[in-house]
């Protein structure tokens, strides 16, 4: 109730107005079709060459960025990698955490109950809000450009994205 009370604080309830659902990308025109296209081309990668070049990043240790450029490639020893290499046999793939789900990257990143809990953490911490994709790849690019913002926000996201993984 206390965090509920915190987190109401600073908002100021107008009985004049009616609610409204906002687009924060462009607040002044609202929600259009050319205000989403113009935000989808002013992002600078759009492919999977250009995602695994971003990767590296100036303020983030290189044993970092070679994680997640080996993530990004799925050369992770996740349990459903070393089946297909024979390290492992087929029954033997169940997540870790005990989440009886087959341990893969995106299982591990986005799906499963007990390392997934983070992002929703991180996500409320920084007050960025979207439904989870499916692969790793979307969840970088999403978590980055969700909140629209400048170069130097982007940049803040990003580090703080490869810092999690």
């Amino acid at each position: 109730m206390g965090e509920l009370k915190i987190f109401l604080s600073n908002v100021s309830l107008h009985y004049s107005r009616q609610d409204v659902w906002q687009w924060r990308p462009n607040v002044g025109d609202g929600y259009t079709v050319c205000g989403v296209y113009q935000m989808l081309m002013r992002q600078e990668m759009h492919d999977h060459d250009n995602m695994l070049d971003a990767v590296w990043h100036k303020s983030v240790p290189l044993k970092v960025s070679i994680c997640v450029w080996r993530l990004f490639r799925n050369r992770w020893p996740t349990k459903d990698n070393l089946w297909r290499r024979g390290v492992i046999f087929l029954d033997s793939q169940l997540c870790v955490s005990g989440c009886w789900q087959n341990e893969t990257a995106a299982h591990l990143i986005i799906h499963c109950p007990t390392f997934a809990s983070l992002w929703q953490s991180v996500k409320k911490w920084i007050g960025v809000y979207y439904v989870d994709p499916q692969n790793v790849m979307d969840h970088f690019s999403q978590f980055i450009y969700s909140s629209g913002g400048y170069t130097t926000r982007r940049s803040f996201l990003h580090m703080i994205w490869l810092c999690c993984i």
